[in-house]
């Protein structure tokens, strides 16, 4: 029972943080430049993430939580609107 709420707390946190990503990348690029390859990359992971938790019962659900939040930071920084923004700072 503890696995299954862990699982489904996850799945939650992933939903939440891909549904947060495309809100962002729509509110920013529109609808002509949205990044469909990152949102896609960011699904996929997620559901990686989520499967590795339901098959190895060692792994901590916090583990699964802060890896698929760090895989969401990387594949942010390489969207168009982000890349020009540390374009715009550094230079």
């Amino acid at each position: 029972m503890k696995k299954m709420i862990q699982i489904t707390l996850l799945t939650a946190f992933v939903v939440l943080v891909t549904a947060s990503f495309s809100y962002a990348e729509l509110s920013v690029t529109g609808n002509t430049n949205f990044p469909f390859f990152h949102l896609g990359c960011l699904i996929i992971g997620g559901l990686i993430i989520i499967s590795l938790k339901r098959k190895y019962n060692k792994l901590y659900l916090s583990e699964a939580i802060g890896s698929f939040a760090l895989y969401a930071l990387l594949v942010s920084i390489f969207t168009v609107p982000v890349a020009d923004a540390l374009k715009n700072f550094i230079l």
